[in-house]
């Protein structure tokens, strides 16, 4: 009776798992032997292991193994996690508020999600996550490694992070949420509109138009607006279909992406159609590090067809296309099946997007201020001397004027502190709408 069960569970496994492979490499004798070699080890494993096993989580994991071994972004999608993923792109889920990727046996962070808790620990995009509540991860799948991050909404989790600027890991403590995601957030300060788009889901198009839209209200139209920042940093990507609506609404014509499966039949093109948002203002695009995937095909389409300008620093260089495809059995496996090219034919894979003008996230400071910023002192201005001179030549009309000029830079200088890239974008619109209108 065993050995009927093994013969006819071997079978199974053949039929079921390897046999449209079969047919694909065209009765190859090195696959056939290849399978007879896997068969045997299950069969040895499933006779001899010191316990019984779990028959299903072994070829889950034999599955997973396949996934893994091509690139970081293939992956089993068990029961939980497949169902997580489709819930992910309505806008909402549980967790600690990451986009990750594997690297060299470690989670990477892509980049933390706005409002989120490991965006309010202070997670930033480029960390390495090594140990969850003390536990190493190297070993894990990346699915794995997410499932023990995700837990009741609540309940605290330790995760052992190594950051390049710093010499030594540090642990970080985060309290797991409900992550409900608004994909972009659109607001007007000094006459620019700018968008922030934190994800790309099925969220993301309506938010922006709907955000537009009561912004133009109250600058009681387009002719009260100076320009648009689209600010993508730290957005980890999502649904390519969002990236194609994303990039349509500021392109009147033209291709904004082509993907490029394994054969040269399998090529798809998406072009815009007609309408800009922006009504042809001028346009800057804000990125870094952790802009990822389908930020990177918005910028790179925007670039190409010379619509925006991108500010900031490289992008993360994900180039490629995941589709999940459903297994029986209420599970799936993420693949890799294409990699896109901007208008141009760029591949931004490995590579990333480079921006037309390099922004760091904070100015370099001279010998003189860093040296005043270690010593804790601020530097004298002449009203803080001695007995100098008082200005009694203004009129109050003269003061309130000077007065409101000197808040006008307060605010700005506090703009340049707490976000140097923005406020280098929103100089450049102010300089680009003074060359246009003076034209």
């Amino acid at each position: 009776m065993k050995f009927f069960y093994r013969i006819t569970f071997q079978a199974l496994i053949f039929l079921f798992l390897f046999l449209p492979a079969l047919f694909a490499a065209e009765n190859d004798d090195k696959v056939y032997e290849q399978l007879n070699v896997f068969g045997e080890a299950f069969d040895k494993i499933n006779e001899m292991y010191v316990e019984d096993v779990d028959v299903e989580r072994l070829i889950q994991s034999a599955i997973n193994g396949m996934l893994n071994s091509l690139d970081p972004h293939s992956g089993f999608l068990p029961p939980r996690s497949y169902e997580d993923m489709q819930i992910d792109t309505k806008g909402s889920f549980g967790g600690l508020g990451i986009e990750v990727t594997m690297e060299e046996g470690f989670v990477k962070v892509v980049s933390p999600m706005d409002d989120t808790p490991a965006f309010r620990a202070g997670v930033e995009a480029g960390d390495y996550i090594t140990h969850i509540d003390g536990e190493p991860i190297l070993g894990l799948s990346l699915n794995e490694a997410v499932e023990r991050m995700r837990g009741p909404v609540g309940e605290k989790i330790v995760i052992t992070i190594v950051r390049v600027s710093e010499d030594e890991p540090f642990d970080v403590t985060i309290i797991r949420d409900t992550i409900k995601l608004v994909a972009a957030r659109v607001r007007v300060e000094d006459g620019v509109v700018i968008m922030r788009v934190s994800t790309f889901n099925e969220q993301t198009t309506p938010n922006l138009i709907e955000g537009v839209e009561k912004v133009l209200q109250e600058t009681e139209g387009i002719s009260g607006v100076s320009g648009f920042i689209l600010d993508l940093r730290n957005n980890p990507g999502g649904l390519l279909s969002e990236a194609v609506s994303v990039s349509d609404l500021f392109l009147e014509e033209g291709e904004i992406v082509s993907t490029r499966g394994r054969s040269k039949s399998d090529m798809d093109r998406f072009s815009a159609s007609k309408g800009d948002i922006a009504e042809g203002r001028p346009l800057i695009v804000l990125i870094n590090g952790g802009s990822a995937s389908a930020s990177e095909i918005v910028a790179g389409a925007l670039q190409d067809h010379s619509r925006a300008i991108l500010v900031g620093t490289k992008t993360f260089g994900k180039g490629s296309v995941q589709t999940v495809v459903p297994l029986a059995g209420k599970v799936a496996m993420r693949l890799t099946t294409a990699r896109y090219f901007t208008p141009s034919g760029r591949s931004i894979q490995a590579m990333g997007v480079s921006p037309d003008i390099i922004v760091e996230p904070q100015p370099p400071m001279s010998k003189e201020d860093l040296e005043d910023m270690k010593q804790g002192r601020e530097r004298l201005k002449e009203i803080d001397l001695r007995g100098a001179l008082s200005n009694d030549n203004l009129t109050e009309e003269q003061k309130e004027i000077i007065e409101s000029e000197r808040e006008k830079r307060e605010t700005i200088a506090d703009r340049r502190r707490k976000d140097f890239q923005l406020a280098h974008a929103l100089d450049l619109i102010k300089g680009l709408t003074t060359v246009i209108y003076n034209d």
